[in-house]
């Protein structure tokens, strides 16, 4: 494949004329200021790597049967992300091998990457959507099962770091070359900075599912303050206000990984769904659970995280591309996506003129 855009990003930098070709979906060569004609007006763009959704398009990716997440996946790709974790949450261990069964076909086959699992090791003050009644401490058997079911596919794990175990289970994550990120947690600041000691990178949703801002010394002060995490946010506008979003890109700069920590609506209608076990209601795009009114993750897509980005908190092209795609991809070791460069995947999707996201 051979394409020439008028401006894309490379480098770093928005560079003109350049000329991208591939072979067997691997890019081969780059030319800055090529004099061959353009065939994309736009600007391209690597695609989107989202570390944390759950589904969309009406489906799951705990769903068992493959048609069902291949939907999932077309829709999230239909926006824009290129490569993805599925991520599961908090089920029976059986239901948990089940899914991770079900989803290692996919692996490196489609935008499916790894897979994340969120619990089921969190903490009941802060389980958000999960089930408590399923919630549960760390256990390393448990975890080699699943690493075992999954084929090596597992990249992350979120748990709460206060939980009997939960150290030793990151330092035994991390001596499987899973990343470790910590959430649904009433930590206080010094067991995080030992889980971060121990090898946790990633926090889960930041200042969602956990303190907020300003509440004292715990999970969401020291996390804040440690250039060695990386924070997720879910940038839909309703997780986060306009002014705490804006502290904590102002706080933590260059460490922001955008995610969509999407359940089965995104990219579907208003209505009646379920996460695990639990109802949720849909309206206005908003997800809660209709127990309590929790917020049951988002209906957000990568390309509408993006634009917030640029279009609220006045982020660069560049900058912006640096949370939805490079440090993600960076983050959980995906050393071939992220960027346009030789080597790495032709995964490219184009900025059009009239603003919009399409692959390419």
């Amino acid at each position: 494949m051979k394409i020439v855009a008028s401006r894309a990003l490379i480098n770093g930098q928005l560079e003109s004329n350049v000329c991208i070709e591939s072979v067997n979906g691997i890019i081969t060569s780059i030319e800055v200021d090529s004099a061959m004609p353009t065939t994309i007006s736009g600007v391209i763009l690597p695609g989107f790597v989202d570390i944390h959704t759950h589904g969309a398009g009406g489906y799951y990716f705990s769903a068992l049967k493959p048609e069902d997440i291949s939907i999932a996946i077309s829709t999230h790709a239909s926006h824009g992300t290129t490569s993805m974790l599925a991520s599961l949450v908090t089920e029976p261990l059986e239901s948990l091998l089940k899914q991770v069964t079900a989803l290692v076909p996919f692996i490196g086959t489609s935008p499916i990457k790894g897979i994340h699992l969120e619990g089921p090791y969190l903490s009941h003050s802060h389980c958000g959507a999960h089930d408590s009644a399923l919630l549960r401490t760390p256990n390393i058997a448990e975890l080699e099962q699943l690493i075992a079911a999954s084929n090596g596919s597992i990249r992350m794990v979120t748990l709460a770091p206060e939980l009997a175990g939960a150290i030793a289970a990151i330092e035994f994550l991390c001596s499987q070359g899973v990343v470790v990120a910590l959430g649904h947690s009433a930590a206080d600041a010094i067991t995080t900075k030992a889980a971060i000691d121990a090898g946790a990178r990633i926090i889960t949703h930041f200042n969602n599912g956990m303190p907020k801002l300003d509440s004292g010394e715990n999970i969401s002060s020291a996390s804040l303050n440690n250039a060695d995490v990386a924070l997720e946010l879910i940038l839909d506008g309703v997780h986060l206000n306009q002014i705490d979003t804006q502290r904590i890109l102002d706080s933590a700069p260059h460490r922001i990984i955008a995610i969509t920590d999407a359940m089965s609506a995104a990219g579907s209608l208003d209505g009646d769904y379920t996460i695990g076990k639990l109802d949720v209601r849909v309206k206005d795009g908003i997800a809660r659970l209709t127990s309590n009114g929790a917020l049951a993750g988002s209906t957000l897509t990568m390309d509408r995280a993006f634009h917030n980005l640029i279009d609220n908190f006045g982020f660069s092209i560049p900058s912006a591309i640096h949370a939805t795609s490079t440090l993600p991809a960076e983050k959980i070791g995906l050393v071939d996506a992220g960027s346009i460069e030789v080597g790495k995947r032709a995964e490219l999707i184009e900025f059009t003129v009239s603003g919009s996201i399409i692959p390419v």
